[in-house]
């Protein structure tokens, strides 16, 4: 089943975003008056075909690679010979429609993506997740981070000025200065002394030409979950110890703790004994006794509780916020992606990191397999990445449509046919070039 999870949420993912994006097109199309000939998911040999009233044949095709929808063109012999008896006598043609309406059609699949994006985002929103609070071991002395305050643990409150709750906001705030010089900004609080404080670190061309960049390793960043007290269980052992929300436990008898794993570990050993904890409490060092409940587990072994959490927070968002947020997320993803194709284009940042059909199979099953909640996340990116795609001015993309139809609009005739042709070979040419690309990095990445 493992290995079967892999191409099925390939095929859901794909055929999810596919769908909506030939659906944009599709409903426009109808709208403007035009005759839709057939709606296809997928390429090549049709596996399921079906019509409506209207004469319109919806189609799964074996190749599940993309899909198409397919107007009707008074001019074309192909389809005049051999779909006659499917076409309406007074069926309208795509080169009968103005400029703008053929426009709107190009536009139409993209932005269904990016409606799509959205709505993904919004439902995640709603629906709420707990986010670790993104907080860092100190730094290893004589390293940027160390010199610049960074070298007693810290947690990450803004990247560049803009505000983080989680490691995955402060990913993407690195990500944004790829290839980038100058320097990155990070908003902190010193654990410790409970102080708020910015630390600069220089960075030159960062990461510029490098395939997959270890965006906190080459800064020292390392993200830990230290031993601070998240929650108190109501009654609890931790609760009539004293301990409060914001503790962090320094100390279990004289030996040094600092990671949420160690400071269990002491707990689960100590059943019933009393324990002495070092405690920072706001730049405070105070000192409390707790004595671990006594709990028989499954197996019949005797560990210590003391009712606590980790730092983390259930971030959930009502309707109306939400659909305000997954529009402002859709936005932030849509810019990101075009910074980065942008510092691809001019060699900031490495063409490796581009991703085919073998690592988008490997992402979506790699998602899939944590939890339907990254799985959506990763829908709604590539949902993002795919409008901006279409939208680049290639031809035989959306963008390309829209450029040759504006051309005409600015000639008042129709760009001649056999230049169209020959445009579009050189389309067809740069998209498979791309293709092969992506693949062999894929490929690469796996071997």
């Amino acid at each position: 089943m493992e290995i079967l999870q892999y191409p099925l949420a390939f095929l859901l993912l794909l055929g999810v975003i596919v769908v909506f994006h030939e659906f944009g097109h599709f409903i426009v199309a109808r709208r403007s008056g035009v005759h839709v000939v057939r709606f296809s998911v997928g390429f090549g040999k049709p596996l399921l075909r079906w019509s409506d009233k209207y004469g319109t044949e919806f189609v799964l095709a074996a190749i599940p690679f993309g899909g198409y929808v397919q107007m009707y063109d008074d001019r074309d012999p192909v389809i005049n010979a051999v779909d006659d008896n499917s076409i309406p006598k007074d069926a309208v043609g795509y080169t009968g429609l103005s400029p703008l309406w053929r426009i709107a059609i190009s536009l139409a699949g993209p932005a269904a993506n990016f409606l799509l994006a959205i709505a993904i985002y919004a439902l995640l929103f709603m629906v709420g997740t707990l986010q670790f609070t993104p907080t860092f071991d100190g730094a290893k002395a004589d390293t940027a981070l160390a010199n610049a305050g960074g070298d007693r643990p810290f947690e990450v409150l803004s990247v560049d000025g803009e505000p983080v709750q989680n490691y995955q906001d402060v990913a993407m705030g690195l990500g944004d200065r790829l290839g980038e010089s100058g320097e990155i900004m990070l908003g902190v609080l010193d654990l410790e002394s409970s102080q708020r404080r910015e630390i600069q670190l220089p960075i030159e061309r960062w990461h510029e030409g490098v395939g997959e960049p270890d965006l906190f390793g080459s800064l020292d960043l390392r993200p830990v979950r230290l031993s601070i007290v998240g929650q108190v269980v109501e009654g609890s052992a931790a609760q009539r110890a004293g301990l409060q929300t914001g503790d962090w436990i320094v100390a279990v008898d004289g030996q040094r703790v600092s990671r949420w794993s160690e400071w269990v570990d002491h707990i689960v050993d100590s059943p019933g004994r009393a324990m002495v904890f070092e405690v920072l409490r706001e730049g405070r060092r105070i000192y409390l006794t707790a004595v671990a409940d006594r709990v028989t587990t499954e197996d019949g072994v005797e560990i210590g509780r003391l009712g606590v959490a980790p730092v983390k927070e259930k971030v959930q968002y009502g309707p109306f916020d939400a659909l305000a947020l997954g529009a402002s997320k859709t936005w932030d993803m849509t810019v990101m992606t075009l910074a980065m194709m942008k510092k691809m284009i001019v060699g900031s940042v490495s063409a490796e990191n581009l991703v085919g059909p073998v690592g988008i199979v490997k992402i979506a099953g790699d998602s899939a397999r944590v939890g339907w909640y990254f799985f959506l996340n990763i829908m709604a990116l590539m949902s993002v990445s795919l409008g901006v795609l279409n939208l680049l001015p290639i031809p035989m993309l959306d963008g390309g449509h829209v450029v040759f139809t504006s051309i005409e609009m600015l000639r008042g005739k129709p760009i001649p046919e056999r230049l169209q042709m020959t445009v579009m070979q050189i389309g067809i040419v740069m998209l498979g070039a791309m293709m092969i690309f992506v693949t062999y990095n894929d490929l690469t990445r796996l071997l």
